[in-house]
């Protein structure tokens, strides 16, 4: 069947950043019919449109996942499926007591946060068992954990997932917990946040669950753009997997027959908006969605600025690739 242009019109999330309007520095013009003024006017009404509350520059609104890795943590293929199933098994007695408040110290200013004990961030961070694993040894349970036969059985999120193991089985084995912090991209900009930091003996670095109380985490809010569907030829952000100085790696959806991806971005003092044009395909073709990565070049560091997606106008979440 002939896929359909619905799919420019799929929800999608995004960030925050400034360079001359249309495409990324450096960047040859689309092939096909240029999509920039299209680009450009949309970009326009999503910067024009963004009105955050107060919270996104006076509070703590974090825009990436709470589990933060500290470093290179040497994955290999089972250990990266367990992180990103949430597998681990203590080896210790988690923390139960509370610290005192938190600091997380912004460019523009210093806050205060409540924080959550080891024991609270840890039950955040385990997010089940992994199915048996067939043919291997069992693995060893946890202080005041059943079990000995097999990977660790707990009752609720924690039973296991299927009795079969076509992928990687192994969870994680923690054993220490300290308090202390991790850097996170927030709506005022990358900074240190206080987290629990728990020794993984599988990984080379600690996995960081950050540590601030849920009352004190704000949200960001939800797109600027009108519901209208993105003009013909353009493609909207998915997340952003990368900010290092003035440049942005961030992923667009595009149809799985499609061109590939040209990045776009404008930039203002406050506010990037990014999105892409792309060459449809004319034949016959399944209807996905295709993530594409591309890269845009900004004319200063995005510092404490949003990026916004052009298709939602809403802040872009930092997600690993």
């Amino acid at each position: 069947m002939r896929r359909s242009l619905a799919l420019l019109g799929l929800p999608l999330l995004v960030l925050s950043g400034c360079a001359a309007p249309g495409a990324g520095s450096g960047s040859a013009p689309p092939a096909g019919p240029d999509r920039r003024p299209a680009f450009t006017q949309r970009a326009e009404e999503v910067a024009g449109r963004w009105r955050p509350g107060p919270q996104w520059r006076a509070g703590y609104v974090p825009l990436q996942d709470a589990t933060v890795l500290t470093g290179d943590p040497g994955f290999t293929d089972e250990t990266k499926v367990a992180f990103a199933a949430g597998w681990y098994r203590d080896q210790i007695r988690m923390p139960a007591a509370v610290p005192p408040d938190g600091t997380i110290r912004f460019p523009d200013g210093v806050l205060r946060v409540p924080l959550v004990s080891a024991a609270d961030a840890y039950a955040q961070l385990d997010q089940g068992d992994p199915p048996t694993c067939d043919g291997r040894p069992g693995a060893p349970s946890g202080p005041g954990r059943p079990g000995a036969g097999g990977p660790t059985v707990e009752p609720g999120p924690d039973a296991p997932m299927s009795t079969t193991a076509p992928t990687p089985c192994v969870p994680l084995t923690v054993t220490a917990a300290r308090l202390g912090s991790a850097p996170v991209w927030t709506s005022r900009g990358r900074v240190e946040v206080p987290a629990w930091l728990f020794t993984v003996d599988e990984l080379s670095v600690p996995v960081a669950r950050l540590a601030v109380a849920p009352r004190a985490v704000g949200e960001a809010p939800g797109g600027a753009a009108d519901g209208r569907p993105l003009p013909d030829g353009l493609a909207a952000a998915q997340e952003l997997r990368a900010v290092d100085g003035n440049r942005l790696d961030y992923v667009v959806g595009v149809g799985a027959c499609d061109g590939a991806p040209t990045p776009l971005l404008l930039e203002r003092p406050d506010v990037v908006v990014v999105g892409a044009s792309v060459v449809r395909s004319t034949g016959i073709c399944t209807m996905q969605l295709a993530m594409k990565p591309v890269s845009v070049t900004l004319a200063a560091p995005l510092g404490a600025r949003t990026v916004l997606d052009v298709g939602t106008g809403a802040p872009l979440i930092v997600r690993a690739g």
